[in-house]
């Protein structure tokens, strides 16, 4: 039985003008599947490796066309250039998955099983009509994926942390743990970051607020960066390394690697998991205990979320200032509490007392970003920490985002304003040569 045969088409099937089926229709998911299983038959491995990515794609292209009219399939000239073009990304890149990749609009990819996939534009979730043939099709998708980074997904690693070629964060979950089937979540970043001039036009911070941010880099200020998932955290703290002079040794640390830092003298470090034995896990704690010896002048930390908490707050204190970090929480008190409380999972007898004046002499100031209901996300406020009083960290705000509304259209409304305090470490800018006009700190300005 011919393909035609065994997928029904005909022409009286198909109406004019449309592909065979809708993407995501059975019968075109079976047609593309039954063309793939065709073109690994018959392709030449050993050749293949020796072709560009461009001949092997028209090599490719050829062998589709001879085999739609060996099968006398009748497509037109626009079917099948997208059969063609679904073929090459399922062979070449992560199948149905290419074209939300290469949608610039997209921040996230959140594939619930085989026929559901959801993605973020603009801060609004969407469903799409991007389908797999089956679990298995998204399996293998998944297995790609993490195989190109030397990790591994399967019943006895049924969790994975990944990342593409372009940065992006990928995180794989498989059965037994996913009851349904597979899901996958891609958190997709910019090939080119966002500048400060694109915060401002999306009226993110406001001018006098970078004025203090690029400020607090230059003056070395250790800063710790706080808000919850999707807030734009790792955004403003690729923003605010941007701060920091070119002439200073930067290492970075991260789970997955994100940052895209533009200095020349960066060293960037990854955290490993254990292997299938168990063993060769490399934890961000081991890297920041590390990076001391590699004589840097200043620690990113990508995200806090342990004991690494306690070598991150040592590290600061002792000569690496200008650190940032980041920390997952709702607002800034909560930050160092979260931040209290990885420090006691590091394992060490410190009173609650001791661990919080270690806190209050590493960490200067508290950035919150947030994501508000219509999808923006905002810089809502900057603490500065002064001191303790009595068991107790003080800190002041110095700027915040005061949502006073939503308008019909969902879109929420506010404003920001200084406070009207004046911080204690405007005297460290002026000692490193930041200028700070007289009206930055006044609370009468206000932007919308």
């Amino acid at each position: 039985m011919s393909l035609r045969e065994r997928l029904s088409l005909s022409d009286d099937d198909r109406k004019p003008g449309a592909l065979p089926a809708e993407v995501g229709n059975g019968a075109y998911q079976e047609l593309k599947k039954m063309m793939h299983q065709m073109i690994l038959d018959r392709i030449d491995l050993e050749r293949l490796k020796r072709l560009t990515a461009e001949q092997f794609k028209h090599e490719l292209a050829l062998l589709i066309q001879r085999i739609i009219e060996e099968e006398r399939i009748v497509l037109n000239q626009h079917e099948r250039h997208n059969l063609v073009l679904d073929i090459q990304h399922e062979m070449l890149g992560f199948g149905p998955l290419e074209p939300l990749l290469n949608d610039p609009t997209v921040s996230d990819i959140l594939v619930n099983t085989a026929n559901r996939v959801y993605v973020e534009r603009h801060g609004k979730l969407e469903m799409t009509d991007i389908a797999f043939h089956d679990n298995a099709h998204l399996m293998k998708i998944i297995e790609k994926i993490v195989s190109r980074v030397g990790r591994r997904v399967d019943e006895s690693s049924p969790m994975v942390d990944a990342r593409l070629p372009d940065g992006s964060r990928v995180n794989a979950i498989i059965p037994p743990l996913a009851i349904d089937g597979p899901i996958l979540s891609i958190r997709r970043f910019s090939a080119a970051p966002l500048t400060v001039q694109n915060l401002l036009e999306y009226k993110s911070v406001t001018p006098p607020m970078v004025k203090v941010l690029q400020g607090l880099g230059i003056a070395k200020i250790n800063i710790l960066i706080s808000g919850g998932t999707g807030s734009g955290k790792t955004t403003l703290l690729n923003l605010l390394s941007g701060f920091i002079p070119a002439n200073e040794r930067i290492v970075t640390i991260e789970d997955a690697a994100e940052l895209q830092l533009r200095q020349p003298h960066v060293v960037r470090l990854e955290t490993r998991p254990a292997n299938i034995e168990g063993k060769g896990e490399v934890t961000q704690r081991a890297l920041v205990k590390n990076a001391l010896r590699m004589r840097p002048d200043r620690i990113i930390l990508g995200e806090v979320r342990g004991p690494e908490a306690l070598d991150m707050l040592q590290a600061m204190n002792t000569g690496h200032e200008g650190s940032l970090a980041t920390i997952h929480s709702n607002t800034p008190r909560d930050a160092l509490s979260r931040l209290e409380n990885m420090v006691g999972m590091a394992g060490v007898s410190l009173t609650p007392r001791a661990i919080r004046q270690q806190i209050c002499s590493a960490v200067t100031v508290v950035v919150q970003a947030s994501r508000l209901i219509d999808g923006g996300r905002k810089l809502v406020s900057i603490q500065e920490i002064t001191g303790m009083e009595g068991d107790i960290i003080s800190m002041q705000e110095i700027f915040h985002f005061e949502q006073t509304g939503v308008d019909r259209d969902g879109k929420v409304l506010g404003h920001f304003s200084a406070t009207g305090v004046r911080p204690r470490f405007a005297d460290r800018l002026k000692m490193y040569g930041v200028e700070m006009p007289d009206n930055t700190f006044d609370p009468d300005r206000i932007f919308q």
